[in-house]
């Protein structure tokens, strides 16, 4: 297995040039993610399908590149296709590093799924079942921020590349035949568009908010913001600030001085020093904010009719699945189903598209059926 260390400016602007007319490549990241906010880069694996740099794993070191511009081209250039296995994680490493995603995006994972195989395959297993290659773990819980890197830690890198350019041919093969190559780059531009779409939602992910009032649940959607914004600029986990408990506390309380606060919420004494009259001051703000302003409750869960519907309508997503030859987890998410079950008016941007006319209108048809 050939790989190559990227380790300056110079071999980066090389390696780029010498990859001009490639088709596709092969994008893989090494990250850390332990007590920060933001995934801390530590490795970048490319390799190329088409061009002169064909043949290779290039293994660029983030932590001796000072201008990354060549791989913002790469990324931004509509003409090669980004090839990545599972590629959420990856998404927000080069949104913060490089300030772009890489489109347009292939995820094998998701594409995995389309051809039939099963859901939510891991790299490791789609290798084996595509290529009959079992790889080794032994770096997995590596510390890739150290260095100088090992030859071990390089040979491990290298395979998440060579391997899964094999896989991209099988892969990519199966769904030109069954008319899907498209869809999974719908799918890619989706998944990106959604990166962005979504940071500022995180309070429906907390459980129970949808009990609250609507001036309860403008306080907690003030306090996630805040903590989303102390977070970054922090560069330090949401948990570390205050954690989801406190938030769903601090909105049900409302706490007007430091004893209520210190009596409604359950963290340490270091976090009330530090950000205790912030907290007060954001929920007194929003305890006064006109009914006019405040936001509609949450929706509460399905009740035991909805749920019922729910069953059948998993089965009627069974049905379409079988005959589209994809698993049925990749047509609709779970949210997916409470929406449609509910009629939401605003509808999700994963329902435009090739999901629309051969999953959505038949659900929702099902549905009309299902209720006459």
């Amino acid at each position: 297995m050939d790989w190559i260390l990227i380790e300056s400016d110079a071999a980066l602007a090389e390696l780029l040039s010498s990859a001009r007319g490639s088709q596709a490549v092969m994008v893989d990241t090494e990250f850390m993610r332990r007590n920060t906010f933001y995934p801390q880069v530590a490795l970048v694996q490319l390799c190329f399908v088409g061009s002169d740099a064909a043949g290779t794993a290039w293994l660029v070191d983030p932590l001796q590149i000072e201008d990354p511009s060549p791989l913002v081209a790469l990324f931004e250039n509509p003409d090669v296709v980004k090839v990545l296995h599972s590629a959420s994680e990856d998404l927000e490493v080069f949104q913060h590093w490089l300030g772009v995603l890489p489109r347009p995006l292939f995820d094998t994972q998701k594409a995995a799924a389309m051809v039939g195989l099963d859901f939510g395959l891991g790299y490791r297993a789609m290798v084996l079942e595509l290529c009959g290659e079992d790889l080794p773990k032994g770096e997995t819980r590596s510390d890739w921020l150290q260095r100088p890197l090992t030859e071990s830690q390089c040979h491990y890198a290298a395979q998440d590349v060579i391997w899964l350019l094999d896989a991209y041919r099988v892969i990519a093969a199966r769904c030109a035949e069954q008319g899907k190559y498209d869809w999974v780059l719908e799918d890619g531009e989706m998944a990106c568009q959604g990166l962005a779409s979504t940071s500022g939602a995180y309070y429906k992910k907390i459980k129970s908010a949808w009990k609250l009032s609507p001036r309860e649940l403008a306080t907690l959607i003030a306090i996630c913001d805040w903590r989303e914004a102390t977070a970054r600029e922090k560069d330090k986990p949401r948990s570390w600030i205050i954690d989801d408990k406190a938030c769903l506390q601090l909105a049900q309380k409302s706490p007007a001085n430091m004893n209520e606060l210190r009596a409604a919420v359950e963290v340490h004494p270091g976090t009330l020093r530090r950000y205790g009259e912030s907290l007060l001051d954001l929920i007194s703000e929003h305890f006064s904010q006109d009914n006019v302003d405040l936001p509609s409750s949450l929706p509460a869960p399905l009740n035991a009719s909805q749920r019922n519907k729910l069953k059948r309508l998993k089965q009627e997503t069974e049905n379409i699945a079988r005959q589209l030859g994809v698993a049925p987890q990749v047509l609709v998410s779970g949210k997916d189903y409470e929406a449609l079950i509910r009629g939401d008016a605003e509808q999700p941007a994963a329902w435009s598209g090739w999901r629309r006319e051969r999953v959505i209108e038949p659900l929702r048809a099902f549905l009309d059926g299902d209720a006459a």
